[in-house]
């Protein structure tokens, strides 16, 4: 059973994860990419979660494995045809996570019109931080993402620079999906995107919310 931590004294059991693929016009560009008309949404199973203080153990079955920092939001409770304006009422917490890619699996998919859940969901595709309340952010699409690998800056982004922000994603998946308690969404990532190497450190941070390290096995 995975579970994930809301602040340190409340365990909660993670249900399904919702991903939203290229929300930032950077990161579209960088993968010379084309941008949808809707937002484009694939899921990992509740075993790609990595709670910090893990190490990321990177595949033998891919030789190019990417890091995507993102904003995670805690579904806190049910929702169903929700409105953009009614989000709020249905995220209990906010948290960094990283959307681990088997970039050359994805191409592959992509070239062949597969699907992308071996490439998106492994084992371990979902390291993760304690997740903060929602009440102790001041304004969601006010914060600033940025992910280090041994001390480089890698990922420096915005939550203002989001394609569809979070009340947008919120009303648009909760008509596809139902949204239950435990269920987590990974808001996309900015550019910067690159591969990882055994031996790497990483430290993801989001303002207001916190930050995370990984050490890379």
């Amino acid at each position: 059973m995975s579970t994930i931590q809301l602040e340190p004294d409340k365990v909660i059991r993670v249900g399904k994860i919702i991903c939203v693929g290229q929300n930032y016009m950077r990161h579209i560009e960088e993968l010379k990419s084309v941008r949808n008309k809707d937002p484009l949404i694939f899921m990992k199973p509740s075993t790609a979660i990595l709670p910090e203080g893990k190490a990321i153990n990177l595949p033998d079955f891919s030789k190019e494995v990417h890091h995507e920092t993102e904003l995670a939001l805690l579904v806190g409770k049910e929702a169903k045809n929700i409105s953009r304006e009614q989000w709020k009422d249905h995220v209990s917490g906010v948290g960094v996570a990283l959307d681990l890619t088997l970039r050359d699996l994805q191409n592959e998919a992509k070239k062949n019109g597969h699907p992308w859940t071996i490439c998106k969901g492994f084992d371990g595709s979902c390291p993760i931080s304690i997740f903060t309340p929602l009440e102790k952010i001041t304004d969601i699409q006010k914060l600033s993402i940025q992910l280090f690998v041994n001390d480089s800056l890698r990922q420096d982004g915005f939550t203002g620079d989001m394609i569809w922000q979070i009340g947008e994603l919120l009303a648009f998946i909760s008509k596809i999906f139902t949204l239950e308690p435990g269920d987590i969404i990974l808001t996309g990532t900015p550019e910067g995107v690159g591969k990882l190497n055994p031996g790497d450190h990483l430290r993801a941070s989001i303002s207001e919310v916190g930050t995370m390290e990984f050490k890379v096995q």
